[in-house]
C-alpha cells in the first residue's frame, strides 16, 4: 500500500527588496552592539565580557539600508561594507545564506579537518555557512553589498566571535 502524498503548502509573497544599490539609501550601522545579548565570546560569556571593541572595530564600515525590504517569511539583514573590512572570525548557531547583490567577499572557513577553505563570492552569487562553522569574510577591492538570511527569526540567532579581525581595548 502505498503511503498518502503529504500536503503541499504554498505562501506567495511579493518580494521588494528597494533598491540596494543605490547609494543614498545607506546609513552607518549602529556601533553600541557590543552588549547584544544573542553575541558571545567564543571562550565563553558574552562579547560585552571580551578584550575586544565592537565599535572601534565596526566604525564606518558596515551600513544599513533605509529602502524598505517586505518580506514576510524572510529573516534578512542587508548590509553594505566598505572594500577591504575584514568581518571577524565568527559561528551562527543555525545556517546563513548570503547573497551578493555588488562586489565581492572573500570568506575563509574554517573546514571540520582544520584547514580552511577560502571562496570568493562575487555579485549574483551565494554562500551558505553551515551551523557552527567559523568563517572569516573580506570585502572586495570595490565593497560589498549583500543581504544575510536565516532559517530563524533573528531573536533566534546566535552569534559566537572568535579572537581575529578584531580592534582590542
Amino acid at each position: 500500500m502505498t503511503p498518502p502524498a503529504a500536503a503541499l503548502t504554498v505562501v506567495a509573497m511579493t518580494n521588494s527588496f528597494g533598491n540596494l544599490l543605490n547609494p543614498d539609501a545607506w546609513f552607518h550601522m549602529p556601533l553600541d552592539q557590543q552588549g547584544v545579548p544573542s553575541y558571545f565570546w567564543k571562550d565563553g560569556g558574552l562579547l560585552n565580557d571580551a578584550p575586544v571593541d565592537f565599535a572601534a572595530t565596526f566604525a564606518d564600515h558596515m551600513d544599513l539600508t533605509s529602502e524598505p525590504i517586505d518580506l514576510m517569511h524572510f529573516n534578512r539583514n542587508p548590509l553594505r561594507v566598505t572594500p577591504g573590512f575584514v568581518v571577524p572570525k565568527h559561528q551562527h548557531n543555525c545556517d546563513e545564506m548570503l547573497f551578493v547583490f555588488a562586489g565581492e567577499y572573500s570568506i575563509e572557513v574554517d573546514e571540520p579537518d582544520g584547514s580552511t577553505k577560502t571562496v570568493v563570492v562575487r555579485a549574483g552569487d551565494m554562500f551558505v555557512s553551515h551551523a557552527n562553522t567559523p568563517y572569516t569574510m573580506t570585502a572586495g577591492p570595490e565593497g560589498v553589498t549583500y543581504i544575510e538570511t536565516w532559517p530563524v527569526p533573528v531573536t533566534e540567532l546566535e552569534t559566537i566571535w572568535h579572537d581575529v579581525g578584531w580592534v582590542h581595548r
